[in-house]
């Protein structure tokens, strides 16, 4: 299906109707005399169902022979399909608002009728909070659920643990009584691929075995990712991230957030992290959250039958969603306290504990960090999206499986050699951001040891490196090199992968090495005047760990341009919450270095790039353009598609449907008049027309089509005709044409509207849509606005 039919089916080929007469103020009034009413259950009916007095219309034969009778009515039970949305389709607010606050309203009415009608109430006041109750439950088991797996499928690759076979490396030699502190991930119990399969443990033989068991493991887990997510669930592929945006923002996507994405998302995530890609857990575990709301949310009809109760926290966040939001992380945090994914009995990712504070002096290198993680950030940016439009432009994006298996083996071949790209990316983070402490035995941890000093546990000085800090030195800058690389190819392959932990392993590695060379700068230089005022000789002064962790999260702000809230991940994954001011120092400094070569984040950037109906609540819009220049249609495009409100036959109203391709007409009074009456959406008046033929009897090709609250005169011999004023929007959103386009942006982002119809004295000019305004915005920042495509 083309991209623009796919996603838009709507208002463009539209132009300026000339306003050739006018009515007066009282057919105006006669009109607009009827309180709005939006699709409540009983609006749900096809056709309006009143039968009271003064609901009839005289058949005339002849000019002197009367009759009168009802019109015709629907069934009582609602149609299946009215007030629902096609597939990539943008959701009306306040269309579903309305509905929401008229079934509230019928609910309290009916509860001190009975007890049973009182039990529906309480059901219906606690059933938020049963769904979210319900999603931390399921987040919180569903990700200590792929942390354990992932971390045994990880070390899966270079052995396996004989006495159990569901033990990662560090849990097969805790209960070993031969591992010594020395070598503690050594165990009898624990054996390499090379020890089972040629009997030998060292030795050239042995390293080649085992390079060829990782790479065969590795390729194993990425082909079964790919392969699952392209068979059973295309949407479990990337993070998710900018398709959660654009659904919250109101755009359906059907089955983004279903039980299969779920499921194969859930498996696929612990193939694709086990597999060694330069890709996180993190992005992907909000798509699997979200999938856990969206499912359990169909337990309970007030989300089942509302698109915008599911949306809650999109363009508003109302105190009692803040408070269901945090009991649902209070529930997660519970269950993943429980389940104990770490280890540690800790909460977080990457706990650290640092002993010294850090220096007014030290501003400067984190802010240098902060540089770093910018530029990082602008250049991913700008590379990553340059090799997915690539990959939509040529023939290469039609084999994502191939492209998977490729990738996986660059990536496997380079990593194997170098111990720190060769670990699992979270582990490597926790080693960069430890703390050197006599207990620690890595090659970063290698300084020459001043016999003369007295060793103290928690706090040691600083001491000049030894060979393997310069060799780790050495390796952490190819394997920064190698990260950069990799994580441009690797976002947005077809598996699930998220970019928070292959970026904060980018800043990490930069900030591990810039704080080594200060730590050795003040050991060295202690007189300088940057240092002897708070550096003696024979003190912890420096803390590279705590770089590592500053380091982490500028790069993370580079890439998301998050800053506040960044900065609470990083101490919800850190818990250093007494090194605020570094960090935000850091993240700030970062992003305004990003923004200086553009304001989008990666998500955003990803939005764009797929076309997704998206308007960014943060982007600014100071042009001074009207609605008029805007609103289609133009000048010389042909007229706008209008129903009126009772001179139109069935076969009218489907002629129109079938020779246009648009999501609703405005409905005026007459063509002469152009005085706006409603609008019907496309799908609704369809599903009515369908209903009415098979349903009703007497609903024929020329029978009179009605949005009015009463019928016109009808000669005797006229078909019955068909009323549709219940499935008319009576208050449609409207604006002159002399509104200036920065409210009417502010208005679609902040009521989330579809379209905007535009009016001059109370008759029709145009129709403003979504796409309208994201193509305007292209243009007015010099992009081509017909590269607003929805694929």
């Amino acid at each position: 299906m083309e991209s623009e039919q796919l996603f838009h089916r709507g208002y463009y080929r539209n132009s300026y109707n000339s306003i050739t007469s006018a009515s007066s103020d009282e057919e105006l009034l006669d009109g607009a005399g009827v309180i709005m009413d939006f699709q409540t259950s009983e609006d749900d009916n096809l056709l309006d169902g009143d039968t009271t007095a003064g609901t009839h219309y005289t058949m005339t034969n002849g000019g002197s022979i009367n009759s009168s009778t009802h019109l015709l009515d629907l069934l009582d039970e609602p149609i299946p399909g009215v007030g629902t949305y096609d597939d990539f389709h943008t959701i009306d607010w306040v269309r579903e608002k309305c509905k929401d606050r008229e079934r509230h309203r019928r609910i309290n009415s009916k509860k001190k009728e009975s007890a049973w009608e009182m039990a529906k109430s309480l059901y219906d006041a606690w059933s938020g909070w049963l769904v979210v109750t319900l999603t931390g439950l399921a987040s919180g088991a569903l990700a200590g659920l792929i942390d354990i797996a992932a971390d045994w499928m990880t070390d899966l690759k270079e052995g396996i643990c004989l006495s159990a076979l569901w033990y990662n490396h560090e849990q097969c030699c805790w209960g070993s009584n031969e591992t010594t502190f020395e070598e503690r991930d050594k165990c009898p119990q624990w054996k390499t691929w090379a020890e089972l399969i040629i009997g030998q443990a060292e030795g050239p033989g042995s390293y080649i075995m085992n390079y060829i068991m990782y790479i065969f493991w590795a390729l194993s887990f990425a082909f079964l990712a790919v392969s699952l997510v392209k068979v059973f669930a295309p949407y479990a592929c990337g993070s998710g991230i900018p398709e959660i945006k654009t659904i919250l923002s109101g755009f359906i996507i059907r089955g983004y957030l279903g039980k299969w994405t779920l499921m194969i998302k859930t498996i696929t995530l612990v193939l694709a992290v086990a597999s060694g890609l330069s890709l996180g857990k993190e992005g992907p575990l909000v798509h699997v959250a979200c999938c856990c709301g969206n499912i359990f949310s169909y337990l309970f009809p007030k989300y089942s039958t509302n698109e915008a109760k599911k949306r809650e926290v999109s363009y508003y966040f109302p105190l009692k969603t803040l408070w269901r939001s945090f009991f649902a992380a209070l529930v997660a945090a519970f269950v993943l306290r429980s389940i104990n994914p770490f280890g540690n009995s800790r909460l977080v990712l990457f706990y650290v504990e640092y002993h010294t504070p850090w220096y007014l002096f030290e501003l400067f290198p984190f802010i240098l960090l902060g540089v770093f993680g910018g530029l990082w950030g602008a250049f991913f940016i700008r590379a990553n999206i340059a090799w997915c439009r690539r990959r939509k432009s040529t023939k290469f994006g039609k084999y994502p499986v191939l492209e998977v298996i490729i990738v996986a083996a660059i990536t496997a071949v380079v990593a194997f050699p170098n111990p720190y790209t060769r670990l699992n990316t979270s582990e490597l983070i926790k080693e960069l951001f430890t703390d050197c402490g006599p207990l620690e035995s890595s090659s970063l941890c290698d300084y020459r040891n001043d016999m003369n000093a007295s060793k103290i546990v928690d706090d040691i000085p600083d001491r000049p490196a030894g060979i393997g800090v310069y060799s780790a030195i050495w390796q952490l800058c190819l394997a920064l090199m190698f990260k950069i690389i990799m994580t441009v190819f690797t976002f947005g392959i077809k598996v699930p992968s998220g970019l928070f932990i292959p970026s904060m392993a980018i800043g990490a590695i930069a900030g591990r090495i810039v704080g080594i060379a200060v730590e050795q700068l003040a050991y060295y230089h202690h007189d300088w005047f940057i240092f002897k005022e708070w550096c003696e000789v024979g003190a912890d002064c420096i803390t590279p760990g705590l770089y590592a962790m500053v380091g982490a999260a500028a790069c993370l702000g580079g890439v998301t341009r998050m800053t506040v809230s960044l900065v609470v991940i990083v101490f919800e994954l850190t818990g250093g919450l007494e090194y605020i001011v570094p960090l935000m120092a850091a993240v700030m400094t970062s992003k305004w270095v990003g923004d200086a070569f553009g304001r989008e984040g990666i998500y955003e950037a990803h939005i764009r790039l797929n076309g997704y109906p998206f308007l960014d609540a943060k982007e600014e819009f100071t042009h001074t353009t009207l609605a008029a220049d805007v609103m289609r249609p133009r000048r010389n495009d042909p007229p706008l598609a209008v129903l009126t409100q009772d001179n139109m036959t069935v076969d009218d109203i489907e002629n129109m449907i079938n020779e246009t391709s648009y999501n609703g007409f405005p409905v005026i009074m007459s063509k002469e008049s152009q005085r706006l009456v409603g609008f019907a959406l496309r799908r609704d008046l369809t599903i009515a027309i369908e209903s009415a033929r098979k349903k009703q009897e007497g609903v024929v090709g020329s029978s009179r089509v009605c949005f009015a609250q009463h019928t016109p005169s009808l000669p005797a011999e006229s078909p019955r005709p068909l009323k549709l004023r219940s499935i008319l929007d009576m208050s449609p959103f409207t604006v002159t044409d002399h509104t200036p386009m920065e409210i009417v942006v502010d208005i679609f982002r902040k009521l989330g509207l579809r379209q905007c119809l535009v009016t001059h004295n109370g008759r029709l000019l145009g129709i403003i849509t979504k796409k309208d305004i994201l193509r305007h915005m292209a243009q007015t920042a010099n992009q081509d606005p017909t590269s607003i495509m929805f694929n």
